[in-house]
């Protein structure tokens, strides 16, 4: 019985000499901490459509070709590729040192190496009906079928394009083009989601659905830092997921979180001045850093006048439109309201940061309310006199930055009612073309104007489309059917500004700000990687 004690203690010394051993070990890991407070349904890069997936899935999974902070497309599996003479057919040679992170369901449990077949099966799998992938659009209206991913080799991967399409590159860095492997998909089926292989330079190790979320360092990776030294430099990612944005910025406060994204409306004024700076009270705590983000925060204006919600609506009359658009002190709008985050959207649709933007080539609308009292008074309306009410829809969440806007129309006797209705509902209406005037925003999906230009151009008709305001312009969609066949990035770039001076001209939109990104990180992380698509990067993160 004795002996038997001995032994119990014995065996209770070694656990907890051990456990102090593994305590000591994990003090010295270098963990980077993050909160999403948006939650996660999917790490599936299928379904990478919003920005907490996509961030999770840009740690995990890799694509043929990757964006750098300037938003070049640069290599990433594919070493090299070549265009084809009529731009229809691009020839990637693949590397030879990448592999899929380790998995039960490979041979011996060990992740195999990365071949084009994959990429075959990857790229089709986005416009299989049966996946029902929300990166659909990727791929749909450029292929043909699956017939046109080709692996010619192990190490050649082939795409052949029914017409061209210059930002197709661009494309390719979205993650929804990450490679997945067959073996593992198919195994796991839509449990994928939740049990992602690929072979990014983090590897899934565990997720509890609303709790925590835990990538561990890849030793694997194939990509090493401009020294020669592997990536990543950190051993490990944990993400928790306090919805709450106060008590989530309280947790960066007391540096349980390494990093925290933009600031919300209920403590902005605590951490920035009017003027956009880190009040005094925080300076030296932590770093914030603006930038650029490729967002245009609008109002959209419906102007077929063939619609019936349009016949009499006041909103036809383009004088009225531009009226409007030199109503609103879009400085005043970001200084009071959103303490300096932000830019005032004055030069066009298409947003500061993106490639090709140009502040002095496209004229937008500069506050002017003298214009806008002339133009009312053209349109036949002097002082806003027998001019219809007109309703303003929005959501909860921007009531404050509709509200500022009705006061400012207000101003120049353009009377305007707000109607506060769920975001659900009002993209229904926005949809279906069924509201007059309303508040929206454009986000990026890949760094080339011609997905802003886009909302404008008339065969992505809703419902299929995101022409929200019914803007059709027959000069317009030729410029937009032009672009696809300039090669030459700098000549494709004069006519996206043509076409956006068009869209300013006649204004089916009221630009209000170029969005930026807000991104505090603790005094000890260095290596963030800033760029105007806000996509996190971490595998060049150090943690001092």
């Amino acid at each position: 019985m004795r002996g038997s004690f001995k032994y119990i203690f014995w065996i209770f010394c070694c656990a907890l000499i051990f456990s102090c051993k593994e305590s000591a070990d994990n003090k010295n890991k270098k963990v980077f901490n993050i909160n999403l407070d948006q939650g996660l349904t999917s790490i599936d890069p299928a379904f990478a459509r919003n920005q907490n997936a996509i961030w999770m899935t840009n740690q995990i999974f890799n694509g043929l070709v990757q964006i750098d902070s300037s938003l070049q497309t640069i290599p990433c599996i594919a070493k090299t590729w070549q265009v084809s003479d009529d731009a229809l057919t691009y020839t990637f040679n693949l590397r030879s040192d990448v592999y899929f992170h380790d998995d039960p369901i490979f041979k011996n449990g060990k992740g195999r190496k990365v071949v084009a077949s994959d990429f075959a099966y990857s790229f089709y799998r986005l416009i299989d009906p049966k996946v029902a992938s929300s990166g659909g659009w990727i791929f749909s209206d450029k292929v043909k079928d699956q017939e046109n991913f080709i692996a010619i080799n192990d190490s050649t991967f082939q795409i052949k394009l029914v017409r061209p399409f210059p930002p197709f590159m661009s494309l390719l860095t979205t993650q929804y083009c990450s490679v997945v492997p067959k073996e593992v998909v198919e195994h796991y089926g839509k449990d994928f989601r939740s049990h992602p292989v690929g072979t990014g330079p983090f590897q899934f190790k565990y997720w509890k659905e609303g709790e925590i979320l835990v990538l561990l360092k890849n030793d694997r990776y194939f990509e090493k830092d401009e020294k020669g030294i592997q990536l990543p430099y950190l051993d490990a990612v944990k993400a928790t997921f306090i919805t709450d944005k106060q008590s989530g910025f309280m947790s960066f406060l007391k540096k349980d979180l390494d990093f925290y994204y933009n600031v919300d409306g209920s403590y902005r004024d605590d951490i920035l001045t009017k003027s956009g700076k880190m009040s005094s009270k925080y300076k030296g705590k932590f770093t914030l850093t603006k930038s650029p983000y490729l967002c245009t925060e609008y109002v959209g204006i419906l102007v077929d006048s063939s619609l019936a919600i349009v016949k009499n609506s006041p909103l036809r009359i383009k004088k009225i439109r531009q009226a409007i658009n030199y109503s609103i002190d879009r400085d005043k709008l970001i200084k009071y309201l959103r303490n300096g985050i932000g830019i005032a959207a004055t030069s066009g649709f298409i947003p500061k940061g993106m490639p090709g933007f140009d502040s002095l080539a496209v004229h937008g609308y500069a506050y002017n309310p003298t214009k806008a009292a002339k133009l009312l008074a053209e349109a036949g309306f002097p002082e806003g006199k027998d001019l219809p009410e007109i309703t303003l829809n929005t959501t909860t969440t921007y009531k404050d930055l509709i509200e500022f806007i009705q006061g400012e129309l207000t101003a120049v006797g353009i009377k305007t009612k707000i109607d506060v209705s769920p975001s659900s509902s009002l993209r229904d209406l926005m949809s279906k073309n069924n509201v007059n005037f309303f508040r929206g925003s454009w986000l990026a999906d890949y760094a080339d104007g011609e997905n802003f230009l886009s909302m404008f151009y008339t065969k992505n008709k809703v419902p299929y489309g995101p022409n929200y305001t019914a803007f059709y312009n027959k000069e317009f969609d030729q410029l937009f059917e032009q672009s696809y066949y300039e090669p030459d990035n700098e000549k494709r770039f004069e006519l996206y500004r043509k076409m956006d001076q068009m869209v300013m001209d006649y204004s089916p939109v009221v630009p209000l700000f170029y969005d930026q990104s807000v991104v505090m990180l603790q005094n000890n992380i260095s290596g963030y990687a800033f760029n105007p698509l806000s996509l996190m990067t971490l595998k060049k993160i150090k943690k001092n």
